[in-house]
Parts: structure tokens; C-alpha cells; sequence
């Protein structure tokens, strides 16, 4: 569960649930994924190739391309699904000219992502009742969405939360072959009117090995999904290196291996789901380093490490839960200097290397573990922050 957006007076969460779809139906499915690549190919081309001669855009709509003979079969597939595929290639290019993002691509048949949105639409009829052309029942699972003959039957791993109008579902295949349905939802925005204290607050210095050490010395009991499985896809990618492509054996060894990589990423996100609900439900105030993760993965060979963290992920995480619960998460500038600044004298060891792994400061002699007391530090200049901003 996962907020995504919110306005002045709504706020909108998502929910992801595996689902089981008939036979007809994922095939279905599986033709609605290949019309959205389609479509986006087509009008990406098109756009390139009419710019590139005259200098002008296109302002081509999905219907444009469905009137045409050798499109005929986009008809065959939900309307709401192709709609987006122009929405999301209208924003591909705002971004790109707003410079945070790189020119659009065309998707590939085989490595593309295997996706499509739906929105629900709400119509009155005459006797007043309000219908919609997705339903879902909260109790039994079952959802129903365009062009679907049977509904799909969904695993309600937790509650959906009540009150909420139904806006879109996203429907996802992962490379594994299993299904998976967003649904978002959008409630009445609850205002909190609870006072911070920022006494109850703890500072996280991010950890390769530990994922993080907190500001009073624990470390969570991380896995590391990836290094923990490692071994065990190393041998499965032996084995589909020596089947021959686009053979049967191929595919189902390349199954087998899609669902090594899935496990890994299930298990990132579950534990760090889990960590973060309990930071935010405990403390009012997270402060954690405003890190450039890219920088990290691409020096001293962190890569797969920086990756199997997903540091990433989890700042993400306590950013929009703490938001949710009222609480507060700062950001501290990735430049202080929290792990060579000493805590009890504030001295800066400007000699402190990379390979030291307790912090012995040279002037007060204090002696701690670095990344504790870089935690701690990192919790002061946050309150700090804090303190400056109320003035």
C-alpha cells in the first residue's frame, strides 16, 4: 500500500494484489500489452518523422489510429488503456524538455515492460444509481475491468481501506509470468493536527552491509535478498546460457530464473516495508543523508551491494509513510561532514578514511563507531535545520 498523489482536499493510495485471471482473459490482457507498445512505437515515429520534415508535431489521439485499415485490431482492446499510452508519451516529452529526463525511446517487443492503465469511469443512469466500468468486492477479491469476460481473483494480502472511490488499476505481468493489479484509490484528505516532538527523533546513516545504523547503535536484521540468492542464480543463468533461444527449454529455464530474480525483489521490498512502518510509527522525527545513490553504485565497486540495499526504495518509503502518519523526515546535506565531525567535541577529523571503521578523534579522544556517530550527527543538524526553519 503506497500513497501516491494528493490535492487540497483528496489524497490517493494504491493497492497491489497478485490476481489470477482465466485463460481468456490473460490472453486478453497479453493483446492489450502489445497494442499499447504498439501505439506508443507508432506515435513516437510518428512524431519524429513529421517533425523532422516540416517542423511540425502531430496531434494524433488513439481514434486517428483506429480508423486506419492496418490498425483495425486496436479496437479489440480497452479504449481507457490506449489513452494512457498518449498521456504517458505527453509526459515523457514534457519531462524531456523540462530537462529531467532523457528523449523518448521505442519499446521493445521482447524487453519491454508488460503494462497497461485503465481508468474507471462513472456514469448516472435515469433511476439515479451511479455505475462504473470497473468494480472490485473488498471481501471476496473478485475484480472486474473493461473487456474482461470472468472477473479476476485477487490475493487480499490486507484490508482495503474503506470510504475510497475507485480512480484507475494498472495491470502488471512481471517477467515470472504472475499478474499484478494497482488499484488506486482516492479518499477525503484527514487533516492532522498533532505536535511534533522532536525529542522522540533518530538519525539513520545508510550501511552497505546493515542497511543503516540508527543514532542509539542498532542495526536492522536486513537479508541482503540478492547476495543471499546469489549463488543460486548464477547457477540458473549457467543453465539458460547453454539452452538455445527461442527454444521450450529456453523459455522455461528462463522462467526459472525470472522467478530467482522476483523472490530477491519481493523480499527487498516486504522487509523494507516493514522497517520503514516501523520507524514512522515509533519516532516523530527521521533524519537521514540526502545521498546521490548513483554516485555510490558507480565508485569503489558498490554496485551490487548499493543495489540489494535499496536505500533508495526505503527513503522513499519513510518519506511518504511519515508524510501520511504526520510525522517528519529531513534530509540532511549530502557535504556535512556527519561521519568526521566528532559528537562530543565537534572537532573534524579531516584525516578520517574510508577504511576507518571507529572514529577516534584526535583532540577530545573520543572513540565510537563511525557510522553511530554518524547517525548522531546527522540527528543534530536535522534539529538544527528544524530550528532555523521555525525562525
Amino acid at each position: 500500500m503506497r500513497k501516491k498523489t494528493s490535492n487540497g482536499k483528496c489524497e490517493q493510495m494504491a493497492y497491489r494484489f497478485y490476481g489470477i485471471p482465466s485463460k481468456q482473459d490473460a490472453a486478453q490482457e497479453d493483446k492489450t500489452f502489445g497494442c499499447c507498445r504498439y501505439l506508443w512505437n507508432r506515435m513516437l515515429g510518428d512524431h519524429n518523422t513529421l517533425y523532422s520534415e516540416i517542423g511540425e508535431v502531430p496531434a494524433n489521439t488513439p481514434a486517428d489510429y483506429k480508423d486506419l485499415d492496418e490498425c483495425i485490431w486496436l479496437n479489440e482492446v480497452d479504449s481507457l488503456a490506449l489513452a494512457n499510452v498518449q498521456l504517458n508519451l505527453d509526459s515523457a516529452f514534457s519531462r524531456f524538455f523540462k530537462k529531467t529526463a532523457r528523449y523518448p525511446n521505442f519499446k521493445s517487443r521482447k524487453f519491454a515492460k508488460k503494462s497497461y492503465t485503465t481508468n474507471a469511469v462513472y456514469l448516472k443512469k435515469k433511476d439515479g444509481s451511479i455505475c462504473c466500468n470497473i468494480s472490485l468486492d473488498p471481501v471476496s477479491g473478485l475484480l472486474k475491468l473493461p473487456k474482461h469476460k470472468d472477473p479476476v481473483q485477487l490475493r487480499l494480502h490486507r484490508s482495503i481501506r474503506p470510504d475510497g472511490k475507485l480512480k484507475s488499476v494498472t495491470v502488471t505481468m512481471e517477467s515470472d509470468g504472475k499478474r499484478y493489479y494497482s488499484i488506486l484509490m482516492e479518499y477525503p484528505k484527514q487533516e492532522l493536527t498533532r505536535d511534533l516532538d522532536t525529542d522522540n527523533a533518530i538519525g539513520l546513516d545508510m550501511s552497505l552491509p546493515k542497511l543503516y545504523v540508527d543514532s542509539n547503535g542498532n542495526t536492522p536484521d536486513f537479508p541482503k535478498p540478492y547476495r543471499t540468492m546469489e549463488s543460486k542464480i548464477k547457477r540458473e543463468q549457467r543453465k539458460l546460457s547453454r539452452k538455445e533461444k527461442g527454444s521450450k527449454n529456453y523459455e522455461k529455464q528462463r522462467i526459472k530464473l525470472a522467478k530467482q530474480h522476483a523472490k530477491a525483489k519481493h523480499l527487498r521490498n516486504d522487509v523494507l516495508h516493514k522497517l520503514s512502518c516501523a520507524l514512522t510509527d515509533r519516532y516523530d522525527l527521521i533524519a537521514i543523508e540526502d545521498l546521490d545513490m548513483s554516485a555510490i553504485k558507480r565508485s569503489l565497486r558498490f554496485g551490487k551491494s548499493a543495489s540489494d540495499n535499496g536505500w533508495g526504495m526505503f527513503t522513499d518509503m519513510l518519506s511518504y509513510k511519515a508524510k501520511r502518519k504526520g510525522k517528519q523526515l529531513v534530509k540532511v546535506d549530502r557535504w556535512f561532514p556527519s561521519s568526521k565531525t566528532c559528537s562530543h567535541c565537534g572537532h573534524i577529523h579531516k584525516e578520517l578514511r574510508l577504511s576507518d571503521r571507529i572514529y577516534l578523534c584526535p583532540k577530545c579522544g573520543h572513540t565510537m563507531d563511525r557510522d553511530q556517530q554518524a547517525a548522531q550527527n546527522i540527528v543534530k543538524e536535522a534539529k538544527r535545520m528544524l530550528l532555523n526553519a521555525a525562525f
